[in-house]
C-alpha cells in the first residue's frame, strides 16, 4: 500500500481490518463453464469451433485449471466439438483439463467414454441429477431411484477410467438428509468430487456459510479424499459474492462463465471473480489476457458487454464528472501513476491493461477540457476551453471526439491568430506529470 512522505497510508482497507480474509491452506481452482453452461442462455449463439478454440487458449493463458467442453447428449455437433477441443488440449500440451456434463444415464456416459478413448485423454465426467424436493416432485423421482441412477453411471465411468464429479443440481434447496444419502452413494461408487449447485440462484451468503461446512463435515465423516466444487447462478444478483463466500468457506474449485452468461440471467462471472480474487490476494494470475477473453466471449456468443459492466464495460475507467476528473488530474500532476489509477477507482486499470479516461460532458469542468486537449496535443487556450465547455453544458450527453474536434477547428478558423501549439509540452508537464 502506498504511503505519503510522512508514512501515512493512502488507503485504509476495511476489507482486511480485524481478522481480514480467511486463510486458505490450498490454492483455489477454477472450472470455466462458458462453453457448456454458459451456452444454455436463450440469447446466445453457439460459437464456431474456431471461436471455442480461441477461448480455450485464453482460459489456459489465464491459469484456469479446468474447462467444461460440452454435453455429449446434446447431439452430433456437440460431440464433434468436444472431441476437437480435447484433441487441441492434447496436441498443444495445454495444462487445462477437460470435463463434460453428463446426465446420470448410461447413453451420455457411454458417449463420453468413446470420445475419451479416441482422444486418449481422461475427460472428467460431471454427472448431474436434481436433488431438491421440488425437483423430485416435478420429475416423480424417488430418492432410491436417484441413488440407483447415480451409482450405476458413476461406477461405469470409473470402470472406464474417467474421473467423476458428482453434481447435485439445486443442492441449495435440498434437505440435509438427501444431500447426505446422495453424496454417500456417489462417493461409495467412486466419485472423486462433489459439486454443490445453486442452480436457480436461490441461496444467500449466509446460506452458503451454513451449507458448505455441512458438506465438508459429511466428507470428513465418510473419510474419503474427495474435493468440493461450487456452481452458482445469478438470479438474485449474488453469483459472485456467493462464489467468493463458498471459496472462503473451504470449497476446492469454483465454476464461472465469461461475462456471467448462462441460463436465465446467468452464472457467476469468471472475469469478475478473477479480478476480485486477485485484489483479495488469493491468486496472482496474470490478468492481462482477461480483456481479450471477455471480448472474445462477447463476439463468439453475440452477447454485448454492457456499458457499465464492471472492469470491462466502456464506462469502467471513464469519467466526465468535473470533481472526479480533477482528482485524477491532480494525481497525474504529482507524477504518480499508482495514485492516479486509484484515487477514483476501486480496481486499478493497469491490472487489466486499461487506463483512466477523462471525457467532456454536461457535468464536466475546466479540468476535463484542458486534460482532453493536452492529451491530443492541442493548446488549451482560454477561448477554446470556454467554447468546448459551453457546448458540453448544452448537451444531454458526453461530447463525441469528432464534436470536440469540430469546435477546435471552428475556434481556430475564427481567430485572427491560429492556435499555437508550442506550449503543449509545458502543459503536459503541469497537467499530466510527464
Amino acid at each position: 500500500m502506498a504511503e505519503t512522505a510522512s508514512g501515512e497510508a493512502l488507503i485504509y482497507d476495511w476489507n482486511t481490518a480485524g481478522n481480514g480474509y480467511p486463510h486458505r491452506a490450498t490454492p483455489i481452482e477454477f472450472d470455466d463453464e462458458t462453453l457448456r453452461d454458459g451456452l444454455q442462455s436463450p440469447s446466445v449463439r453457439d460459437p464456431s469451433l474456431e471461436r471455442k478454440l480461441e477461448l480455450l487458449h485464453l482460459m489456459e493463458a489465464l491459469g484456469i485449471q479446468s474447462v467444461d467442453v460440452g454435453l455429449p447428449g446434446a447431439g452430433p455437433r456437440a460431440r464433434a466439438d468436444i472431441e476437437a477441443l480435447c484433441r487441441e488440449i492434447v496436441a498443444s500440451r495445454l495444462k487445462i483439463r477437460p470435463n463434460c456434463a453428463v446426465r446420470t444415464v448410461m447413453a451420455d456416459v457411454t458417449a463420453l467414454c468413446e470420445i475419451a478413448d479416441r482422444v486418449g485423454l481422461a475427460i472428467e465426467a460431471s454427472a448431474f441429477i436434481g436433488s431438491s424436493p421440488i425437483r423430485q416432485y416435478a420429475e416423480e423421482w424417488s430418492l432410491d431411484f436417484m441413488i440407483r441412477q447415480s451409482e450405476e453411471t458413476i461406477r461405469f465411468a470409473v470402470e472406464h477410467g474417467l474421473p467423476v464429479m458428482y453434481v447435485t443440481e439445486d443442492t441449495t434447496r435440498a434437505t440435509p438428509d438427501t444431500i447426505r444419502r446422495l453424496y454417500r452413494a456417489a462417493i461409495g461408487a467412486g466419485a472423486s468430487r462433489v459439486c454443490v449447485c445453486d442452480t436457480v440462484g436461490h441461496i444467500t451468503p449466509r446460506g452458503v456459510r451454513n451449507l458448505i461446512p455441512y458438506v465438508r463435515q459429511l466428507i470428513k465423516e465418510i473419510g474419503a479424499d474427495v474435493k468440493i466444487d461450487w456452481h452458482g447462478h445469478n438470479d438474485r444478483g449474488m453469483g459472485v459474492i456467493n462464489t467468493l463466500t463458498a471459496m472462503t468457506s473451504g470449497v476446492d474449485r469454483v465454476h464461472a462463465t465469461a461475462l456471467g452468461i448462462g441460463e436465465r440471467v446467468g452464472n457467476c462471472s469468471m472475469d469478475q471473480l478473477l479480478v476480485n480474487l486477485r485484489l483479495m490476494g488469493y491468486i496472482e494470475n496474470d490478468l492481462s489476457p482477461l480483456r481479450r477473453y471477455v471480448e472474445a466471449a462477447s463476439e463468439a456468443t453475440g452477447v454485448p458487454i454492457p456499458e457499465n459492466y464492471p472492469v470491462f464495460g466502456h464506462d469502467a475507467f471513464r469519467t466526465a464528472t468535473g470533481v472526479h476528473a480533477a482528482a485524477i488530474i491532480k494525481a497525474q500532476r504529482k507524477g504518480d501513476s499508482w495514485l492516479a489509477d486509484r484515487v477514483y477507482s476501486g480496481v486499478p486499470a493497469e491490472m487489466v491493461g486499461a487506463r483512466q479516461k477523462i471525457e467532456i460532458g454536461f457535468m464536466s469542468g475546466v479540468s476535463n477540457v484542458v486534460h482532453w486537449l493536452v492529451e491530443r496535443g492541442i493548446e488549451p487556450a482560454p477561448r477554446l476551453v470556454e467554447e468546448i465547455l459551453r457546448a458540453a453544458k448544452e448537451r444531454d450527453r458526453v461530447l463525441a471526439e469528432d464534436e470536440v474536434r469540430q469546435i477546435v477547428k471552428f475556434v481556430a478558423a475564427e481567430s485572427e491568430h491560429p492556435l499555437q501549439v508550442d506550449t503543449v509540452e509545458s502543459w503536459k508537464a503541469e497537467v499530466r506529470g510527464d
